[in-house]
C-alpha cells in the first residue's frame, strides 16, 4: 500500500495596526483558499515599539510566513518613531537572515487610508481625506475606518484590489522584500529586505508582496 501524502495547508499570520486593516483581512481572508491567523495590535501609546514587543511575545512558529503590515506616516510625524521603526526592521531582516518563520515587513506609505482609496477605479491621487467623505461619501474618516464590511465595500463593481494592485507596483518602495517560493516544499525564504528612505517623500506600498504570496 502506497502511503498517504500529507496535505500541506497554507497558513499564514499577518500582524496589523487600525481597525481598518482589521477588518480589511478579516473580511478577506473568507474569500482566500488559505488559513490567515489576524493578530491585531494597538499601536496607541507604543508606535513601532510597541508593535516590536507584540510580534516577539507571539512567537507563533506553525505557518509559511509572517506579515508586519504597518503605516510609514509615524516616521516623519515623530523624530523617535524612526528609530524604532529601524529597529522593527532590523528584528524581521535578523529572522530571515536566521531562517526562521519569514517575516515580511509591508510598509503603507503614508497609511492604509491610501491604500484603500487605490481600490477605486476613479481615483487619481487626490488627497485621500478629501476622496473618502466627498467621493465615497462617508461623514467622517473615522466612519470610514470604522466599516466593518469594508472589503466589499471596496471590492465591488469595477473596484477591487487588483485595481490597487497595479497601481502600487510601479510605486517607489520605501521597503521592498526580495523573496524566493519554492511551491513543491511550502517554503518561502526572504533573501533581503531592502530601505530606502529616499521613498518616504512619496506615496507608495509593498502590499502586492502579501497578496503575491498568498495567491502563489
Amino acid at each position: 500500500m502506497s502511503r498517504l501524502k500529507r496535505e500541506l495547508k497554507k497558513k499564514f499570520v499577518v500582524f496589523c495596526e487600525g481597525d481598518t486593516e482589521f477588518h480589511y483581512i478579516d473580511h478577506m481572508r473568507k474569500w482566500q483558499g488559505v488559513e490567515i491567523s489576524l493578530q491585531p495590535i494597538n499601536m496607541k501609546g507604543g508606535g513601532y515599539t510597541n508593535f516590536l514587543n507584540e510580534i516577539r511575545t507571539k512567537a507563533q512558529t506553525n505557518c509559511i510566513a509572517k506579515f508586519v503590515i504597518v503605516d510609514a506616516d509615524r516616521i516623519s510625524s515623530n523624530s523617535g518613531e524612526e528609530k524604532a521603526f529601524r529597529s522593527l526592521l532590523d528584528y524581521c531582516r535578523l529572522q530571515n537572515q536566521k531562517r526562521a518563520v519569514p517575516h515580511f515587513l509591508i510598509v503603507n506609505n503614508p497609511d492604509f487610508e491610501y491604500v484603500s482609496c487605490l481600490h477605486i477605479a476613479e481615483y487619481k491621487g487626490q488627497n485621500t481625506n478629501a476622496f473618502i467623505t466627498r467621493q465615497l461619501g462617508f461623514k467622517s474618516i473615522e466612519q470610514f475606518k470604522a466599516k466593518e464590511d469594508i472589503y466589499s465595500f471596496l471590492n465591488s463593481g469595477n473596484n477591487g484590489y487588483p485595481v490597487m494592485l497595479e497601481k502600487i507596483r510601479g510605486s517607489l518602495k520605501l521597503v521592498k522584500n526580495i523573496y524566493v517560493i519554492r511551491k513543491k516544499s511550502f517554503d518561502i525564504e526572504i533573501k533581503e529586505t531592502i530601505l530606502d528612505m529616499g521613498a518616504l517623500i512619496n506615496r507608495g506600498s509593498n502590499l502586492e508582496e502579501f497578496f503575491d504570496v498568498i495567491d502563489w
